[in-house]
């Protein structure tokens, strides 16, 4: 800590060193106008007693002496007083022209005190009558001298010296006891002045450091506290932000957006926008280059909205819009077209190579609380999603309906975890030509007792929201785990088990860590297992490629399901090692009588084929769709029209059956199979 009343000590350190001399030169110039103040105040103060002398003496007789003495003080007046109309119309720059100032200064004053100096012969040596009245005045304005111009010493002290000096030996002259006492009192009187002037001056610029000095700390306690707010409010910026892209974060979003809602009752629209082939770009030009299209959508967005539009990064290659609502959505609806037709446009990052979408889920609000608002949107989005992307969907009573049943399935989902109610089914995939069964695939199942059968990604999903995501993970590899045990002790070691993983579990579990303990704890051998992803996992290589690394390493075989339907693109069928694709169902069924079908399935038996990678057919759903897969040399096959899911009791009782009617290459009659 900076101690204010310490004296200003010369130091060898340069920068100390530069800091004494500013300040140095910081209180000669407050000498410099301390002194010029108190020589204003003394000009018509030593007028009038000169002019009073002069009269004295006048009237004494002294008529001569009057006069010049009369005249020597005007012109020592005349000399202040253009010196102080100098100093007023150029003041003090440098620290030349203050000690130029302080020394004009002196040298009128120390004149003054030489006119004062002939105060004793305006009364004969102080031998006539009037020597008293020359006394008092000469001790007077000496001692009104130093108490008036104690800021600069040298200024005092040339004007009292050389008259208290021409008293003494004017004393001294005449002689006598009395005078010489009074002349040695004189002496001691001048050192006191003298002594009095200096220490004046020394507590003057004690005075004005210590002002100086706190003038610095409060301009650096001024620094300091504009530096905390612009910090403060940099930190408030960057809670509330987010640094790719400068738009509201998810965080400053929600609050932006309550406080708006709260201060309007009107309508209000909430979007919700997600990037439709986002993960593709992401992959294949790498993150520098999504990272540069994300700045690229913020901005054609914020281009797009108008200013009073709240614009926020939900998350990822999400983003959330709100404003004010007409009732028939007509304003957000153009604007959500304009918003998709903005972000289609081809970007610079990677022209038209690649393109991205937008789906827009909208929900319009009656005074409803923002956690509602979120819900409905985000049910809005994924049903553009799920419609073909890159579109618009408003909210609406089909939604409402869907909201009600996720509701109350995230309601009643910890109660059949615990109960036991939700099971795991299993559905055989037919190998040689869909002859014979050389896996199963695991299939979650919940029978809720008033809304029937719930399917597996709503029944996935719900367990993620609700956070129940590891238990149904552990549930669904346990009975997977089982119907392992059971195939190879009744001798089926070739028939395989698959589960799937979404890409929640993939991202939020430590999924490989669990698959690999569970098969741990029970001595199976990983490739009697395979896990099934979706090609959206696949995609998203930071948080799955480490886990997909691990599992492959181990043995356990990897499948992309529902392959052609996403923006997965060749390379990652390398990148990720995988084993087995699965063709989406929506091309394999009605696939005898769809020509596009059958040019698309044919490309990926063949792309297959080339990378030593097996390929099942998803949605065999009849018999003329099993006979095409066959002319087209596929292998392995699965749906319904081969065998239904089923309870792990009556499956294992399927494979068995179908293990000892197997049925001939080209005989078409498997449906005989079907569960």
């Amino acid at each position: 800590m900076v101690d204010l009343l310490s004296p200003i000590v010369l130091s060898d350190d340069p920068l100390a060193s530069a800091e004494n001399e500013t300040l140095d030169a910081r209180i000669r110039v407050d000498q410099l106008r301390a002194a010029l103040g108190s020589a204003a105040i003394a000009l018509p103060i030593n007028l009038i007693l000169s002019g009073i002398c002069a009269a004295v003496a006048w009237h004494a007789g002294h008529t001569l002496l009057a006069l010049i003495w009369l005249a020597a003080s005007l012109a020592v007046a005349a000399a202040r007083v253009s010196l102080l109309r100098r100093a007023r119309e150029m003041p003090s720059g440098t620290p030349a022209d203050v000690e130029r100032q302080l020394r004009g200064l002196w040298v009128i004053t120390l004149a003054a005190g030489l006119v004062w100096a002939m105060l004793p012969a305006l009364c004969a040596l102080y031998t006539a009558p009037q020597s008293l009245f020359f006394l008092a005045v000469g001790c007077g304005i000496t001692a009104g001298a130093v108490s008036h111009g104690g800021a600069y010493a040298r200024v005092p002290i040339a004007f009292i010296t050389p008259p208290i000096v021409s008293s003494a030996l004017a004393l001294l002259s005449v002689g006598g006891f009395d005078r010489n006492m009074l002349a040695a009192t004189m002496a001691i009187y001048l050192a006191a002045l003298i002594v009095t002037a200096r220490r004046a001056e020394a507590a003057f610029r004690g005075a004005s450091a210590l002002g100086h000095r706190l003038a610095v700390v409060n301009g650096s306690l001024e620094a300091a506290h504009a530096c905390a707010q612009a910090s403060a409010s940099e930190m408030r910026h960057r809670a509330d932000h987010d640094h790719l892209t400068g738009l509201l974060n998810r965080a400053g979003f929600l609050r932006a957006a309550a406080v708006q809602i709260d201060a309007e009752s009107a309508p209000k629209c909430l979007m919700l926008l997600d990037l439709d082939g986002f993960k593709a770009i992401n992959d294949v030009f790498g993150h520098a280059a999504g990272d540069a299209v994300l700045v690229e959508v913020a901005q054609r967005l914020r281009r797009e909205l108008p200013d009073a539009v709240l614009l926020g990064r939900w998350g990822g290659d999400e983003f959330a819009v709100l404003l004010a609502a007409d009732a028939a959505l007509t304003a957000p609806l153009a604007l959500a077209d304009r918003l998709i037709a903005a972000v289609a446009a081809p970007y610079p990052t990677f022209g038209t190579i690649a393109r991205v979408g937008l789906s827009v889920g909208v929900h319009l609000a009656h005074g409803s609380a923002m956690p509602e608002m979120l819900c409905c949107a985000d049910l809005a989005l994924y049903a553009a999603k799920s419609a073909g992307r890159n579109r618009c969907h408003v909210f609406g009573d089909d939604l409402r309906t869907a909201l009600e049943l996720r509701r109350d399935i995230e309601r009643d989902l910890p109660a059949a975890l615990g109960n036991g109610d939700v099971s795991v089914w299993f559905q055989p995939i037919f190998g040689d030509g869909g002859t014979r069964i050389l896996g199963l695939e695991a299939l979650v199942r919940w029978q809720h007792p008033t809304l029937g059968w719930i399917t597996p990604p709503d029944l996935m999903a719900t367990a993620a929201r609700a956070g129940f995501a590891r238990s149904l993970m552990d549930l669904i590899l346990d009975r997977v785990c089982c119907m392992i045990v059971a195939l190879r002790a009744r001798g089926f070691d070739h028939v395989t088990v698959a589960m799937n993983v979404s890409p929640r579990e993939m991202s939020q579990l430590p999924v490989d860590r669990m698959i690999l303990s569970a098969l741990a704890e029970r001595q199976l051998p990983p490739a009697a297992l395979e896990i099934e992803i979706t090609e959206e996992t696949a995609l998203d290589t930071t948080s799955c490629a480490r886990k997909m690394a691990a599992l492959s390493h181990a043995g356990i075989r990897i499948a992309i399901d529902d392959f052609g339907i996403g923006y997965s693109s060749l390379s990652l069928l390398r990148t990720l090692k995988v084993d087995a694709i699965k063709i989406d169902r929506c091309f394999v069924s009605g696939l005898s009588g769809s020509n596009g079908d059958q040019v698309l399935v044919k490309a990926l038996l063949n792309l297959g084929q080339s990378l030593r990678i097996d390929v099942t057919a998803e949605g065999v759903e009849s018999l003329e769709d099993l006979r095409m897969l066959r002319t087209f040399g596929c292998q392995m096959m699965q749906g319904y029209h081969l065998a239904r899911p089923m309870p792990m009791t009556q499956c294992l009782a399927f494979v068995a059956d179908a293990h000892t009617q197997a049925v001939p290459p080209n005989d078409d009659g498997v449906h005989r199979l079907a569960g």
